[in-house]
């Protein structure tokens, strides 16, 4: 038994499937875009965390070169000192 439907609905129904299926791609494309933007701005979270970290270890670094500058004279005279105890 066929069933008869008014026009105009089967005419809405038609037209949001197609409103529907033509968004699709505008929606994925702006997912894409989103999911890229958010990946980006982690990566720079990422650099700006480890220059951080370079930073300090540069300063460790440079902390404990100076401090081993300034005792060259000290381990010096220690080693002459030691040795002229101990002919």
């Amino acid at each position: 038994m066929a069933t008869v439907v008014n026009e105009q609905i089967t005419d809405a129904v038609t037209q949001t499937n197609v409103k529907v299926v033509a968004e699709s791609p505008a929606m994925a494309l702006g997912n894409v875009y989103q999911t890229a933007a958010h990946s980006t701005g982690i990566m720079f979270e990422n650099a700006v965390n480890i220059q951080n970290q370079q930073n300090i270890l540069t300063h460790a670094a440079t902390t404990q070169g100076t401090m081993q500058i300034y005792s060259v004279d000290t381990i010096s005279d220690a080693i002459s000192i030691a040795k002229m105890l101990n002919p």
